[in-house]
């Protein structure tokens, strides 16, 4: 198997995420472990290599004092050819399998395993917590969360374990020399990990913040550009520039409040760091002066002394990016790692297509107690009926379809299909079954042809060309070019496309639904942003995918619901009144003032408030 393979970068987490910073990790990289610990011993031999270059410059170094300059060659052939290999094979194969670990085994992989896993959590969370953040703050914390893994891994390979592979070595190193001069390490040792001590916790605490408001500002920016043509319209240039400038401020301040942590840090770090070379040349010589280490130790004191010193910097700012790495990873956490609250039934089984019979039994749902949803809701739709639903905004239309699809848990009652509560089913299974079309298309910036796919993946080129048919796309779809030159079929449709009109944005869903084939169909506003006549024409579409199928139709123009098999009136999260288009007009009651007061089609709904 290929290096690049001994990580499988997409393998998948069991259960959540934890919300502890050991157990976090450890879902995150479980399976990598073994690999993580072959790259860490690696660069540990790395790490002793660094003490071995020391202990030989002194061997070559006490072979020159005590030869002959004519015969040093000769007498010390074998300890140079050896030192020379060394040098030339063992260190560059050893610190090539080093760098092979970190660039190719270990960071790439790790990145995705960590991603993929972060990312495959959040899409089982339900709408709620989508709801109640910005999209650019969840991505940013997904990819936050993978880097700052990915980083806090290589750089404990790379740095802890090659440094302490180094300092326990030195400490050997230095004892053959006199356990006096090892134990002046020792002291200078505790002295740099009670430097890292006291700041690594802070500079740990102040890092996440610095995460969090970072965040801030990616979700205050994608939100804005997210949302430019609203922000055009108002003409709000200025005020969201406000806006994001105040989020940059505020994660400016964060950076600097960690940048001043870090300058003190740093400048003691170096004051430490000048002191080891100064303590250990300096005892060694005294040794050397009472003869009791000789002119090789002194040269593998200084080199030892110098590599540490040099080292300690860099470990240092290593260990100062690994907390603050730390700290990411738990701002990271702190988003991502909540339970999934809407989660398939462990003996949910697979919801098998059927006729598509629907039944609502006594269901009560409100947003957190707040306006909207139904209240004690009992209503059954047989296999095939065409259903319409009237009411005026917060009636509960859009509840009514949301708790079908199982987007909420209702808190009383049950849903039903074919006999099965929703609840038993798995959500995959239940949603393959309904196919839906709402007022706000849902578009991707991928090509039409992927758009419309999105209904059925496998679908071939002329099934996705038949669906366009009917639902009246196919022509202008066929005109469309992006700006890499892609045409028809291949043409991007724009984030959320927006480089069609809502007309053609609704014909693509049409086509989408058409391909799904559901039982079920959802029309939630379908046609509203058609003009008459692509409306009349799709209507005859419309007509003829609804033929066989259990349809929802949910309409403020009341016309396109004239032929529905019975029409629900609801208001105030209940059923008021139900029945045919001219049962309902002769109740003379809410439909009929909504029939009469509508203008152009549409229910008044200022009226129907009143």
């Amino acid at each position: 198997m290929k290096p690049e393979r001994w990580i499988d970068p997409f393998e998948r987490a069991e259960g959540s995420p934890p919300q502890t910073l050991m157990a976090f990790l450890r879902w995150c990289l479980g399976g990598a472990l073994p690999v993580i610990g072959l790259g860490a011993f690696v660069s540990a031999l790395a790490g002793l290599l660094e003490v071995a270059t020391a202990l030989m410059l002194g061997w070559v170094i006490d072979a020159a004092v005590g030869s002959q300059a004519q015969s040093y060659f000769s007498t010390n052939l074998w300890l140079l050819v050896g030192v020379g290999a060394f040098f030339v094979i063992l260190r560059p194969i050893i610190l090539g399998l080093s760098g092979m670990f970190q660039g190719v085994v270990l960071g790439p992989a790790l990145n995705n395993l960590v991603l993929s896993r972060l990312h495959r959590h959040s899409l089982g969370q339900s709408v709620t917590f989508f709801d109640n953040d910005f999209a650019g703050r969840i991505a940013q914390k997904q990819m936050q969360g993978a880097r700052a893994t990915t980083d806090f891994v290589v750089d404990m390979i790379q740095t802890v374990a090659y440094a302490l592979a180094s300092l326990v070595g030195s400490v050997v190193l230095l004892l053959t020399i006199d356990y006096r001069t090892a134990g002046v390490l020792a002291l200078w040792v505790l002295a740099y990990v009670w430097l890292i001590t006291f700041y690594m916790p802070r500079i740990r605490i102040r890092s996440q913040a610095r995460a969090a408001k970072r965040a801030m500002v990616t979700g205050q920016v994608v939100d804005t550009i997210t949302n430019i043509k609203t922000v055009k319209l108002f003409a709000h240039d200025a005020f969201e520039d406000r806006a994001a400038t105040d989020a940059m401020e505020t994660y400016w301040g964060s950076a600097v409040h960690f940048g001043w942590l870090s300058t003190s840090f740093r400048f003691w770090l170096m004051g430490l760091g000048g002191l080891l070379p100064v303590l250990l040349v300096g005892t060694t010589l005294y040794f050397w002066s009472v003869g009791a280490a000789t002119a090789g130790d002194i040269a593998a004191a200084g080199a030892i002394s110098l590599r540490l010193a040099q080292m300690t910097g860099w470990v240092s700012f290593t260990l100062m990016g690994i907390y603050a790495n730390v700290g990411e990873i738990e701002d990271a956490m702190q988003t991502l790692s909540p339970a999934h609250q809407l989660v398939d039934a462990p003996s949910a089984v697979a919801l098998q297509p059927k006729g598509g019979a629907i039944e609502l039994r006594d269901v009560t749902f409100s947003y957190g107690g707040g306006p909207g949803g139904l209240d004690h809701v009992s209503l059954s739709i047989a296999s095939g009926e065409k259903l319409g639903i009237v009411g005026a905004s917060g009636a509960g239309k859009s509840t009514l379809v949301a708790l079908l699809l199982r987007l909420y848990d209702t808190e009383q009652g049950q849903v039903l299909i074919d006999g099965h509560d929703i609840r038993d089913v798995t959500q995959e299974s239940l949603r393959r079954q309904i196919a839906m079309v709402t007022q706000e298309t849902a578009m991707f910036n991928r090509s039409a042809r992927d758009n419309i796919r999105y209904g059925k993946p496998e679908a071939t080129q002329q099934e996705v060309e038949a669906a366009a048919i009917k639902a009246e796309a196919h022509d202008f779809i066929q005109g469309l070019r992006d700006f890499k030159g892609r045409k028809g079929y291949d043409s991007h449709l724009g984030e959320r496309g927006v480089k069609l009109s809502g007309g053609q944005r609704q014909r693509i869903a049409i086509a989408r639904a058409i391909l799904k084939d559901a039982p079920i169909l959802v029309l939630d506003e379908a046609t509203s942003a058609l003009d008459s006549e692509v409306e009349a024409a799709i209507q005859e579409s419309l007509d003829i995918i609804m033929d066989g199928k259990t349809v929802i139709a949910i309409a403020h123009r009341l016309s396109t619901l004239a032929v529905m098999d019975r029409i629900v009136v609801l208001d105030g999260g209940r059923i008021v009144e139900q029945g045919t288009h001219a049962d309902l007009l002769a109740k003379d009651g809410l439909y009929a003032r909504y029939w009469n007061r509508q203008s152009g089609g549409f229910i008044n709904v200022q009226d129907a408030a009143e």
